[in-house]
């Protein structure tokens, strides 16, 4: 197990992050060389050029509710996607750090059991990076294809309205500005994906450390008890340590994403509800509520994860053999309970933890702001 490297199980995701200028190999940071140019370059030309041109239309279509929704539903989920950028590249140091913190002996699986403890959390998160793979490019095909199944090509209409300081409705202009909305919209969400799916997989390494201690602690031997159990309390530690700082510097992040996400689905909600059922732009908005949701729902159920496994350790200490032990043994083993008394929470800002009981009150928040946006355009 010496050889067990926790990127390994990651690493189509790194390669993902890399693509998109946001992972520099092993674990350095950024350097002036040519990478660098490409991550500064196409943050501003794709993500600086795409988000700028959405906002300034925004003052073009203020006065109309279904329009400025039409807008804003999109352009505020690409303009956290910067937002979500700079922190990621903020803490990438610190984040490079864990993944070394990962590879020390003492949080690698031992033994063949705890290896297929971890297999199965690894693919649980494989599972949802598929899904999330599935989601993302339903979304964009369905969303880059709208303007060709509609017939809107001949009028010239872009996937995405947007103001540019040219007129779009003339060739080459309109083509040159399609292709430039496709590249922009794949490589953002090629980005904003692969950053939440890293921190489903730094949820998943919490629960996977849980799951080793839990059955070093089952397995503890009696003669060698006390030694033992300290180094579990040491790891324990170590856990306790990786998800604080873990929570930490995702914070911002995943605070923004719930907020952005859930304010992204009222609207989105609200667009469905001004189209036909069944035409193209339905589907789109059907779509992007589905991504939506699975994005939210991934946060939510890693996080539940990780709450439950880290309860179910001091269920663990009862399984070893602490009968007939000595009383500095025994010391050691009340300390450890009573650490366990309170469960690994992942949280967002400390406002609320990430559980399926969030999840559902997410949707109940979506829904209510959809039903608000859905009265003022009554009454209008």
């Amino acid at each position: 197990m010496d050889n067990f490297d926790w990127r390994k199980t990651i690493k189509i995701n790194l390669f993902a992050l890399k693509v998109a200028g946001l992972w520099p190999k092993e674990y350095e940071v950024y350097k002036p060389n040519l990478y660098l140019l490409y991550a500064v370059a196409s943050t501003f030309i794709i993500l600086g050029g795409h988000n700028l041109s959405q906002v300034i239309n925004i003052f073009y279509v203020y006065t109309d509710l279904e329009a400025l929704t039409a807008t804003i539903f999109v352009a505020a989920t690409n303009i956290f996607s910067i937002v979500k950028r700079y922190f990621f590249v903020k803490n990438l140091k610190t984040i490079k750090g864990l993944l070394q913190t990962l590879n020390t002996d003492q949080f690698r699986p031992k033994n063949r059991r705890q290896m297929e403890l971890v297999e199965l959390s690894v693919k649980g998160w494989k599972k949802a990076y598929v899904y999330c793979i599935i989601a993302l490019a339903t979304n964009l095909t369905l969303w880059l294809s709208v303007p060709v199944l509609n017939g809107w090509v001949k009028f010239h209409r872009l996937p995405f309205e947007a103001w540019y300081p040219f007129n779009t409705k003339v060739s080459p202009n309109y083509e040159l500005v399609y292709l430039y909305q496709f590249v922009c919209i794949w490589y953002m969400a090629l980005s904003n994906m692969n950053v939440d799916t890293l921190i489903y997989a730094f949820m998943m390494f919490i629960g996977s450390q849980c799951d080793i201690l839990m059955d070093d602690l089952k397995n503890l031997n009696v003669g060698s008890f006390n030694e033992e159990l300290l180094r579990c309390i040491q790891h324990l530690k170590k856990i306790l340590n990786f998800a604080k700082v873990s929570n930490k510097i995702f914070n911002v992040i995943v605070f923004g994403q719930i907020a952005t996400s859930t304010a992204a689905l009222a609207l989105s909600m609200f667009q469905l509800s001004l189209v036909d059922i069944g035409s193209g732009p339905a589907w789109t908005h059907l779509a992007y509520i589905f991504g939506m949701l699975t994005e939210i729902y991934y946060y939510c159920w890693f996080g539940n994860e990780v709450q439950i496994k880290s309860d179910q350790i001091l269920y663990a200490v009862f399984e070893s053999k602490w009968i007939g032990q000595p009383k500095d043994a025994l010391h050691n083993l009340i300390i450890l309970c009573e650490r366990c008394q309170k469960p690994i929470k992942i949280t967002a800002m400390n406002l609320f933890t990430f559980s399926l009981e969030t999840f559902i009150a997410i949707i109940r928040s979506a829904w209510s702001y959809y039903a608000v946006l859905s009265t003022v355009n009554t009454d209008e």
